[in-house]
């Protein structure tokens, strides 16, 4: 699992590098500039190195990487322009000392070029770059852009050139992942160590691949250091994976009780249903209305219908409760929502089957989260329990209006885990997992090809056949969402974005166990 760390603690790895390890500041400034060069020389083909490069340079420390940047391509042959947002009397410190030698070099290369940034006009520059390197605000960024950041950014996203960012796109609030005009990065170059912020939101949008440079300090400062966020890897995943026991049985593999489906919505218990078996369950049956029970008979693979009396409504209503009891009471996990319908007596029952079944182990996704909305989750005991849903739902959940979650999607997730004891499962790009303690899981596999109906109805079921199998909720939950995204990774393969649905997801969810074991067995 790998840390990530606050700006706050990035910042203040700095003034420890500096004040107890005594390495100069324009030291760690050279570090820094010297591993962007070659994270970009790496990443960025030949053709784009030999072609023009724009680096466009703040009034402060990160501005100063970026004269440091510069530096290096021009010793190295290459075409270099220069924008500076700050004149010599705008700047100090080690960003005024690295201005001035870039200047003083580049008078010894005259088809480069340092100019200072005078208005809009000067942005012409982009027009023919094969590079735009970002480095023109830092870790201490908070809220919208202002000018001539904003126009700035706006141009440089519009140019068809590769894009790098220094340390984190302009625009980015760490501690938010948010912005409403960030930088379009191809490559992210963040210094010492991965960041908050930089793996979600506007963050996973606009980041492109992540890189770490360095300014000279190493891991062990960091690793003293108190956190709460992490970015999942593939050893998170196998971990999670349940073992399989000699003598196991059907019974005993785990066994889950999906409670959803209804007229309006037939189809996505199933998918979830179907996705249990998939993921090494022993035993899916799915809680149906009867007089719907042949259409779910007719796309089950090898899931149990087990149908209660509906009376022809299509919909489950409290009345229904006695009828599941015994399957309940079997069950190691009962998975309740997908495709269940909001009617009145629907939400009635959901809230009835977690109030008198206090001890259960829940998965309460789609339809089961507007059941327990408006306030009502507060009256149940939600300790244990998990809750899958994607952002509009979490929103409408906590009361919330959407925007301010998507400024604060870690702040609102950690604080109703916290208060209410339970996994919060938020299902987007990435999905994020928060435990009761507070701590933040960050997925790492996933494409867009999953926003799809039925992608989130399979997650649920991965998870349900995943926590069936085990005690351990918290490993249990980070393989499943990995190894669900990572299905649909490997589809990739043999499909595009645009083509592969969720039963091909559930079909390919045993490759992805498979692949993870596979990487960490042989």
């Amino acid at each position: 699992m790998i840390p990530l760390y606050s700006a706050r603690q990035t910042r203040e790895a700095d003034s420890y590098a500096i004040n107890v390890l005594g390495i100069p500041s324009i030291v760690l400034m050279e570090n820094a500039a010297r591993s962007i060069y070659t994270a970009i020389r790496e990443f960025a083909g030949t053709s784009q190195i030999a072609g023009k490069i724009v680096i466009i340079c703040g009034k402060g420390n990160n501005g100063g990487d970026g004269f440091a940047l510069a530096r290096h391509f021009i010793n190295e042959g290459s075409q270099i322009t220069v924008i500076s947002l700050g004149g010599e009397s705008e700047l100090k410190g080690d960003a005024l000392t690295n201005f001035r030698i870039t200047r003083n070099l580049l008078s010894e290369y005259p088809a480069s070029s340092l100019i200072i940034y005078s208005g809009p006009k000067d942005l012409s520059l982009l027009d023919d770059c094969s590079i735009i390197v970002d480095a023109m605000l830092g870790t201490g960024t908070r809220g919208d852009l202002g000018e001539p950041y904003k126009d700035i950014v706006e141009k440089a996203n519009q140019i068809n050139a590769l894009k790098i960012a220094v340390d984190l796109p302009t625009g980015l609030d760490l501690e938010s992942a948010g912005g409403s005009i960030v930088f379009g990065a191809d490559l992210t170059v963040t210094l010492s160590e991965y960041k908050t912020g930089l793996f979600y939101g506007k963050g996973y949008v606009n980041c492109g691949r992540i890189v770490k440079g360095s300014i000279g300090i190493g891991e062990e400062y960091y690793n003293k250091l108190q956190v709460d966020q992490y970015l999942i890897e593939p050893e998170d995943a196998f971990n999670g994976i349940p073992e399989k026991k000699l003598d196991a049985h059907k019974y005993s593999a785990g066994k889950v009780l999906v409670i959803g489906g209804s007229g309006k919505l037939p189809g996505a218990a199933i998918f979830s249903a179907n996705a249990v078996l998939r993921s090494g369950a022993g035993a899916s049956f799915l809680a149906f209305p009867d007089s719907m029970k042949r259409l779910a008979q007719a796309k089950l693979s090898s899931s149990i219908v087990f149908p209660y009396n509906d009376e022809g409504k299509e919909f489950l209503s409290a009345k229904n409760i006695p009828e599941l009891e015994n399957r309940i009471n079997w069950a190691d996990i009962i998975a309740v929502g997908p495709g269940l319908g909001r009617e009145k007596e629907t939400n009635e029952a959901v809230v009835e089957l977690i109030r008198s079944n206090k001890t259960a182990r829940f998965v309460l996704d789609a339809d089961a989260l507007p059941a327990i909305g408006n306030g009502e989750y507060k009256k149940l005991n939600l300790r244990g329990k998990i809750l899958t849903p994607h952002h509009k739902e979490f929103a409408s959940l906590i009361e919330v209006d959407l925007e301010l979650i998507e400024k604060n999607i870690t702040g609102y997730g950690k604080e109703f885990s916290i208060e209410n004891g339970c996994y919060l499962v938020l299902k987007g790009a990435p999905t994020i997992i928060f435990n009761p303690a507070g701590e933040v899981f960050i997925n790492s596999t996933g494409n867009p090809g999953m926003a799809k109906f039925g992608s989130g109805d399979v997650l649920t079921g991965v998870i349900s056949g995943f926590l069936a199998q085990t005690e351990e909720i918290e490993d249990a939950l980070i393989s499943a969402v990995y190894i669900h995204s990572l299905a649909a990774d490997l589809l990739l393969e043999e499909k595009t974005e645009y083509g592969y649905t969720s039963e091909d997801l559930i079909e390919k969810i045993p490759d992805a166990i498979k692949f993870i074991l596979k990487s960490f067995i042989e």
